[in-house]
Order: structure tokens, then sequence, then C-alpha cells
């Protein structure tokens, strides 16, 4: 069990808090093992109200509650809980997806009565599919993801201050205070039972177990896909090409996946928030490249058990699952070979190296005029002798 004060320290639970006083469903979802749970355990224990309920779906009996095709009937049962249902009531209802029918329960209940649902789910593309009709406009949809840097300080109890990142440069006092839990961040991502665990080992084990419980029980329970094997070896295919533009023909020969099966599985990894695909920014279409997205992985812990890849590719996946959670990401390349690793917001250019020079500072100023971008800042991973005219990874928080 995860120590519960931390998640106040989640960057998206005043936003869920404040979401809990609107009649609208809250609906959180994220992939499994990312702390739903915890999260929704804490919010309830934020309500003032007494007349509150948790159900956890993954038990059978609490599922079967919910498949009563006499809805009054479900009323009576959570009566039995200690639910009034003459005054306002808060219910939370944890992995709904393992009940396809409990929508059209929601929508009659939710129309019916006074009731704040709160629920989560793993999945997104389950849950845009599930409520596309039914629960139009009565919904919220909140997207939880692993811890980003400074969540994982604050796990680790390390106290830092909020900064307006891309005006810092590199400093070796805070670099040298902090860069143990960088790298511990780069190895083994986000996740919280893994950031907690202290034995490398144990950070290993757990997430070995997450990837096979998304694979072998996730996927199949939100998709008609049923090959885990053709799965499992498209995902450790596309770990090992991080940051690199998709080839999807060639994706498709080495796989054996036909093109069309390939788009879909790469829409279900998406959406179940296994991966991001990164579109291109593009104004030029002769000098451009115009179409191919990267692939980067949500979690670096995720994406180390499933490839040994390059450490520079490893950073790079890093610094990606840093900046999505400040705005919308791209990047821009030219035919030539040259590029810009992300551009944020459609604004501000950024070029990741592990040991960065004042050459690729200027690489990126002239690039980045190319495309009227006037912001610009190199992300570094290590000290650069007498260079200090870049933002160090560890401060993107």
């Amino acid at each position: 069990n995860l120590p519960n004060t931390m998640y106040l320290q989640r960057k998206i639970f005043s936003s869920l808090e404040d979401h809990i006083e609107k009649k609208q469903v809250t609906v959180i979802t994220g992939m499994r093992r990312t702390g739903k749970t915890t999260l929704v355990k804490e919010l309830l224990s934020h309500i003032k109200s007494e007349n509150k309920l948790f159900i956890d779906l993954e038990r059978m009996d609490n599922r079967v509650l919910f498949t009563e095709k006499n809805y009054d009937n479900i009323i009576n049962s959570l009566g039995q809980r200690g639910l009034n249902f003459n005054q306002k009531v808060f219910l939370a209802l944890d992995e709904i997806q393992l009940v396809p029918e409990i929508v059209s329960v929601i929508k009659y209940l939710y129309d019916k009565y006074t009731i704040k649902f709160i629920l989560t789910g793993s999945s997104s593309f389950y849950l845009k599919n599930l409520f596309s009709e039914s629960l139009s406009g009565r919904k919220k949809i909140f997207e939880l993801y692993t811890l980003n840097f400074s969540e994982l300080l604050t796990f680790n109890d390390v106290s830092f201050k909020e900064n307006v990142f891309y005006k810092k440069n590199f400093n070796p006092a805070e670099y040298e205070r902090l860069k143990f839990y960088y790298e511990q961040y780069i190895i083994f991502g986000g996740f919280p039972e893994v950031v907690l665990s202290k034995k490398t080992e144990d950070k290993k084990d757990l997430l070995n177990d997450i990837i096979s419980s998304y694979i072998n029980v996730d996927i199949k329970t939100i998709s008609v896909l049923r090959n885990s094997q053709n799965i499992f070896n498209l995902v450790k295919m596309l770990a090992g090409r991080t940051g690199t533009r998709l080839d999807y023909t060639k994706l498709s020969s080495l796989t054996g996946i036909s093109r069309p099966t390939l788009y879909n599985y790469l829409y279900l990894l998406e959406q179940s928030f296994l991966i991001t695909l990164v579109p291109v920014i593009a104004k030029n279409p002769d000098k451009e490249i115009v179409k191919a997205k990267k692939i980067f992985f949500n979690d670096n812990g995720i994406l180390n058990v499933l490839s040994d890849i390059s450490s520079g590719a490893k950073f790079e996946n890093s610094v990606f699952n840093q900046l999505r959670h400040l705005g919308e990401i791209n990047y821009y390349a030219l035919k030539s070979g040259k590029e810009i690793d992300f551009i944020l917001n459609k604004g501000f250019a950024f070029e990741v190296k592990e040991t960065p020079s004042e050459n690729d500072v200027k690489y990126l100023k002239n690039l980045s005029r190319q495309i009227k971008i006037s912001k610009s800042r190199v992300i570094g991973r290590h000290p650069s002798p007498n260079f200090d005219d870049f933002i160090w990874g560890g401060d993107i928080r």
C-alpha cells in the first residue's frame, strides 16, 4: 500500500478535488498501477459527507451487483451498504472496464438520483468508446500518467522549488544534489510502487509484472485482439525504435502483421497509455518531413525492461515524458536529415543532448529560425566543460 498523503502532491489532485463539486461524472483513466485507486480513496477521504462508498469492481460480487437488470434492486443493495439516496451520494467505482454494461446503470442512476460518480478505468480507448453517446455532456475524463520528476522527488521526500525551467542555466550544485534521483527516473521511470521500492531487483520485477499484466490482462479486457505474443513482439520492436520515425511498411514486414492490423495495434497501444506517437510540424513539403510520426514510451522503466536501447535514446524518452506534462509536443525535420527533437506548444524548440555544447545551441537557433520559432533551449544530461548555456534535464519539473 502506498502512503496516501503523497497523493496530495500529485499535480492532478487539485483539479480532481475541484471537479468533485460538479454534478458531472469524474472519470480517471490511465495505465494500470499508475495510482488511480489510491488517488480515488484519497479524494473520498477529503469529502466531508459520510454518505460515500468505494466499490472495487475487480471483486466478482461487486461486478454481479452492477449486472442486475432491475436498476432499483441496485439502489436497494447499495442502501444495504450504508448509502442514503434521499440525500447526495458520492459513489466511486474502480476499474469499470470490467463491467461493460455498467454505463447504462450509471446513466440511469445519474439521471434519477443525486449521485456524484467517481469512476476509474484502465483505457482511454475503452472509455471514449463506452461513453461516446450514453454519457455525452455528463462526464469529464482526467488522464493519470506515471509520476513526473517533481512527483518522484516528492515521493522520495526530497525538497525542491518549482521553477520556470526554460529560463535556467546549468547549476552544478543542484545537479550534484539531485542527479541520483534523475538517473533513477531515466532508468526506472515513474510508476509509484517502483519509485518507492528500494532494491534494483524489486524495481525490475515490478516493471516486468506491469508489462506482463498490461499485455495479458488489460489488452485482452479492452479489445478483441487475442494474440498476446504478436502484441508483445511488436511492443519490443517498438521499444527498440524509441525516438525514431515509424516506418509502417518495414514494421509490417518484420512482424508479419498486415498494415491495417498494425495501425489498429498502434492505435490501441496509444489509447491504453503505453506509447505516444508524436506528429511532425511541416510548412514546406518540398524540404521537410511531412507525415511520419515519432514513437515514445510513456514510462522509461517500461521502455528499459523491453529494450536495451542507447543511453541517448533513454534520455530523450525521459525528456519527452517531462515535456508532455506541459503541453502539446511535436518535432521538426528536414529531408536533409537536420531536425529539432521537440517543439512545445508550437512555440518553443528543444534539442536533447547528453553532453551539450555551444555548437548545439547555434545549430538549434539556426534551425528554429527556419520555422519562425524564436524561443529555443538545449537540454542536457551531464555537465559540459566550460559551458553552462543549457537546461539540465532534472530541472524540467
